[in-house]
């Protein structure tokens, strides 16, 4: 597998003690970051150091842990994303962050019409393994499909970064430069699982039958699901990224992909959000396999699925079952991410379910996120996509109800100080509407 070594004999390396970018990065140029733990941090940083040098320059990010970028980076750097996530939120807080409201999937799509704009990418990818060939290491996106447009590639090749499977699409993307570094990467670590997040997990457990296939984000809420499936049998994955989580249904014997028709016996992601146990775990491991985003977010691909069931989370649920994964108190803090994606794909598939979780208060009990209307008036999934809503209080199954019997699931689910208040407020706008 020599796929990639006859494009890095092209590549000019750079020293990583003494790293310029000047005469690379041009003025004006847009510049694509590697995201969530994918983060080229040596690119970054340079990036953020050479700012006046090089600037302006318009920065893309994805999920974002480090804390490389600040506010005050904005005199010669401007960020846009398609979401809010991690110390992006920072950004956002200070009116900084402008956002691509749109589905992860249509990333590649976008950049392959340049209709989003990309001049130079900043890529991390892990050392070569014994045949010699280079990975993607933790991420396997959109930002393959970002270098085939750029005018210029740099590769951070991170020899702490795990050497993973799915990068056989190295082999057609242009390297102009590489920096050679050694440094931990950037971890996300586990939340701890309140009685919350347990109750949620208990509620949704039973919805999610032997021989699904899974597809989940990362944090408390999916963690406690994740955790409440221990009982159960030959699970899949086909997800867009993994946390630490995943591992204790694998090595439980939980999740073992045997039932899968497609990429049977391997947990298929697009990014580890995870910790060094994660990494170790991933490391040369053909169980786990990092796939293209227009590969894990495909309607086509997820249509193999008998029982696909979509695990997502929200900030709050209307009591129709429109979900607002985005906006609160007029600030971006969400995305529209890949939920889209899923939610259709779990509910065209023969025995999907979409599961929607989320504790029903938010601000510590002071506000409901369950809702008669946003008041932000961002709908991030449509109520005609609307399955599984879950909170502490149990589960409103919504498919196939017309919008009355909706809003008293909806209300029977929410926090007890808060149901007669929404009654009111339905009947309110029921009036209002027949007037």
């Amino acid at each position: 597998m020599q796929f990639w070594n006859q494009r890095t004999d092209m590549a000019i390396e750079l020293s990583a003690s003494n790293l310029d970018l000047r005469g690379i990065v041009r003025p004006g140029d847009h510049v694509f970051l590697g995201q969530g733990t994918a983060e080229p941090l040596t690119l970054s940083e340079t990036l953020v150091r050479q700012r006046a040098e090089l600037g302006p320059l318009a920065l893309f990010l994805g999920v974002v842990y480090s804390d490389t970028l600040q506010a005050e980076h904005a005199d010669f750097l401007s960020f846009s994303s398609y979401g809010a996530f991690g110390t992006a939120q920072r950004l956002a807080k200070a009116g900084l962050l402008d956002v691509l409201p749109c589905h992860y999937s249509h990333l590649p799509e976008l950049l392959r019409r340049r209709e989003l704009r990309c001049d130079v990418v900043c890529l991390q990818l892990s050392a070569v393994d014994s045949t010699g060939a280079f990975s993607l290491g933790v991420a396997n996106d959109y930002m393959l499909e970002a270098a085939r447009q750029a005018r210029v590639v740099i590769a951070e090749v991170n020899e702490q970064a795990p050497w993973t499977y799915g990068s056989d699409q190295l082999a057609s993307t242009p390297i102009h430069y590489l920096v050679r570094t050694s440094r931990p990467l950037l971890e996300v670590k586990t939340q701890p699982l309140g009685e919350i997040e347990h109750r949620i997990g208990a509620h949704a457990a039973p919805y999610i039958s032997d021989g699904a296939v899974l597809e989940t984000g990362i944090g408390a809420i999916p963690d406690a699901i994740l955790a409440a499936l221990r009982g159960h049998r030959d699970l899949g994955v086909h997800s867009g990224m993994l946390g630490d989580s995943i591992i204790d249904l694998i090595e439980a014997g939980v999740v073992t992909n045997r039932l899968k028709p497609i990429d049977t016996g391997i947990s298929v992601c697009g990014l580890l959000l995870g910790t060094q146990r994660l990494y170790r775990y991933a490391h040369q491991n053909p169980g786990i396999r990092l796939s293209p985003s227009w590969f894990t977010h495909r309607a086509a691909v997820m249509a193999n699925f008998q029982k696909f069931v979509a695990i997502n989370s929200a900030l709050e649920v209307d009591i129709s079952g429109q979900v607002n994964a985005e906006v609160t108190n007029g600030r971006y803090v969400g995305a529209i991410g890949g939920q889209g994606d899923f939610v259709r794909a779990a509910n065209a598939s023969p025995q999907g379910r979409s599961i929607i979780a989320l504790p029903s208060t938010a601000k510590g009990g002071s506000i409901s996120r369950i809702v008669v209307r946003f008041a932000d008036g961002v709908t991030t999934t449509p109520r005609s996509d609307a399955d599984l809503v879950v909170t502490e209080w149990g589960v409103a199954e919504l498919r196939g109800q017309a919008l009355a019997e909706r809003a008293r699931r909806m209300i029977a689910i929410a926090h007890p100080a808060f149901r007669e208040q929404l009654e009111r407020d339905f009947h309110a706008l029921s009036r209002k509407s027949a007037a």
